[in-house]
């Protein structure tokens, strides 16, 4: 995968732009489990998982990516709900390829 499979039609502003940065984040680790992760959920998302999920994408990659992908563990705290989310999600996607 290269890039979003979804489109941002039919999405309001603030989840095409949380679309968006999920797939530019800087890190391509980063872009592949967040961008797939958005691409599968954003639409389904609550307004209080959006909040989460927004604090979230202002972490550093270099921060985030050892708790996406296992190597740490998920500090408890303020968007660890929707980060335990993205972790399982990435983990289900990992089993099925």
């Amino acid at each position: 995968m290269t890039g979003t499979t979804r489109s941002s039609e039919g999405l309001d502003i603030r989840r095409r732009k949380l679309l968006f940065r999920s797939w530019h984040r800087g890190m391509r680790e980063m872009d592949l489990i967040l961008g797939s992760f958005a691409d599968a959920r954003i639409a389904d998302l609550t307004h209080a998982e959006l909040d989460q999920y927004e604090r979230l994408l202002d972490i550093s990659d270099t921060v985030l990516l050892p708790w996406a992908t296992g190597e740490q563990p998920i500090p408890e705290g303020n968007g660890s709900e929707i980060l335990n989310k993205i972790a399982a999600f990435r983990q289900a996607m990992t089993f099925q390829s």
